[in-house]
This record gives C-alpha cells, structure tokens and sequence, in this order.
C-alpha cells in the first residue's frame, strides 16, 4: 500500500525491451536508504518490484498486463519519474489509500496558472469518471489529489508549489498521457451501493433467501 505522497523523482538509467515487457533501470537514492530485494516501490503510480539495486540505482520488470493498461511503455532513457515507497506499519499516512493498481490511462487537455498553483484538467472517459467527485481523491502518477471539479468525462485537480516541485505532474503537457488510479474508497462505496441496489424481492426469492 503508498500513500500517494511522492518521495523522489527518479530518472530512467536504462529500458530494455522485449515484445510487451520491460526491465527498468532507475536511478534513485532516497527510496534506497533501506531498501531489500522484492520491495514495492511505486513507479508512476505502479507498484513494482525491486529485482536488483545498490546505493544509486534500482530495476524492475514490467509484465504485459501492466505494459498494455499503463503508461510505462512511454518511458524512454532520460525520462523523470514519481517514486515512492510501500508505507510502512509505522509510517505517517499522508494522502491517501493507493494500491499501485493502475485503473486506466487518462490525457492531459488543459493546464493555467492561478496565482501559485496550476490547475489541470484531464480526460478520464466514462470508465473512470464515474468514480470520481468533486472533494474526493484520486492519484496521477502515483501523486495523491484532490478533485476540486468533475464535469462529463472530465476531472480538474490543482497542484500547490510543494507538489509542483516534488513531482513529475507540473512538467505534463496537453496531450500527453497520466496512470489513474481512483480512490479504492469511492470504488468500494459504488459496488457496495449496487449491490445494495440488487437486493429486491425477486433477487431474495431467486437465490432462496425467502
């Protein structure tokens, strides 16, 4: 489990590729104070796997289930990425609950200045959209967010100066692509409603509880 609270932005050493997979060097040094073979770490919001490190650099793999629904295979050399730990039992809970299970991809439409934020706006789809409302969270590249509007497909979050600086998000261009993954609370409370919705008489009385 992460918390969506960014610790270093790293920077892709090396990719290797083969069909749908990848192994990802990634230079870091923060997140491998303590780190041990088969960690978690949060790459972008995805949790993977350390298969190997030392004191400058980590790789991970990426499956073709991951390759297909997230962002990873747009990385090349060069490229910075959000970085974060698996929290531990004692660490402080900063943002909020992030699996590193990526729900899909969304695209950056817009982005302003106010004063000493930016706002964005991104374009989720129905699938996602309908997971989300104004005040609640949401992660973007693994960055934990508040919604400040929702309308049709399409959410706005904005990024104070600590998060503009601390991550990759205040870098994003119009067009370019995010991982998102919903809030797993919001997610939990829509399947338990539609559950709930689906206890009438008729389900009862089919599945021989009356």
């Amino acid at each position: 489990m992460f918390t969506g609270i960014i610790e270093e932005i790293g920077q892709i050493r090396e990719i290797r590729r083969n069909g749908q997979t990848l192994c990802l060097n990634i230079s870091a040094s923060i997140i491998l104070e303590d780190v041990r073979l088969g960690d978690s770490i949060a790459v972008n919001g995805v949790c993977l796997t350390v298969t190997k490190f030392d004191k400058n650099f980590f790789t991970a793999d990426v499956m073709p289930e991951t390759f297909n629904n997230t962002t990873l295979h747009l990385l090349s050399r060069g490229s910075a990425v959000n970085l974060e730990r698996a929290l531990a039992a004692n660490g402080r809970f900063g943002g909020h609950i992030v699996s590193g299970h990526i729900d899909g991809v969304a695209k950056v439409t817009n982005y302003q200045k106010n004063q000493n934020a930016i706002i964005y706006t991104i374009k989720l789809g129905n699938n996602l959209i309908k997971n989300c409302i104004a005040k609640g969270s949401i992660a973007i590249d693994g960055t934990s967010l508040t919604i400040t509007k929702v309308k049709n497909d399409e959410l706005e979050v904005s990024l104070i100066p600590h998060t503009q600086d601390k991550s990759i998000l205040s870098k994003k261009k119009i067009g370019e692509f995010v991982n998102i993954e919903c809030d797993i609370l919001m997610k939990k409370s829509i399947q338990s409603s539609k559950a709930a919705s689906n206890l009438d008489e008729s389900f009862l009385r089919n599945n021989g509880f009356i």
